[in-house]
């Protein structure tokens, strides 16, 4: 007799056990972000290059050609090819605003107000995977929903 009322309180403390484990990691991955320094870190150490950009199933990789990028300090990238450099802006973010997912993961900024092969690149990029020499980006377009990608390769 014991036993069975024994039983029902069991169930019910395991229930609210598994309850509250289940709730406190749905609370730590919506309120944990990624730190940015280890990304900004590799992308600062020297010149970099795209060797891919598609833009919505285009293929524009030619467009960056002989360039070699520079993402300074202070937020300052450059474009440069011996003849003609470009100056815009970049920098490293957490996102965890829920606009994209996943949502707690780092943004990857850049803008360059001309020319305008280079002005494709003004988004806020999604970091697929970085290493100390490459860096691949996506960026999923939230007005005709096509895809582009970019990846960075130190020279």
């Amino acid at each position: 007799m014991k036993t069975l009322k024994l039983i029902p309180i069991l169930a019910m403390l395991f229930m609210l056990n598994v309850a509250s484990m289940c709730s406190s990691d749905d609370d730590n991955s919506n309120s944990t972000s990624q730190d940015p320094t280890p990304v900004i870190n590799t992308a600062n150490q020297g010149t970099w290059r795209i060797t891919f950009f598609e833009d919505s199933g285009n293929n524009e990789t030619s467009h960056f050609t002989g360039y070699n990028f520079t993402f300074g300090t202070s937020g300052i990238l450059s474009a440069t090819n011996g003849t003609n450099t470009y100056n815009g802006t970049w920098s490293v973010t957490s996102d965890n605003s829920g606009d994209d997912s996943p949502s707690n993961d780092l943004d990857f900024n850049m803008a360059f107000s001309s020319p305008a092969d280079f002005t494709d690149l003004t988004e806020d990029w999604n970091i697929i995977s970085y290493t100390a020499t490459k860096i691949q980006l996506v960026h999923v377009s939230g007005g005709n929903g096509g895809t582009d990608y970019v990846t960075f390769e130190k020279n």
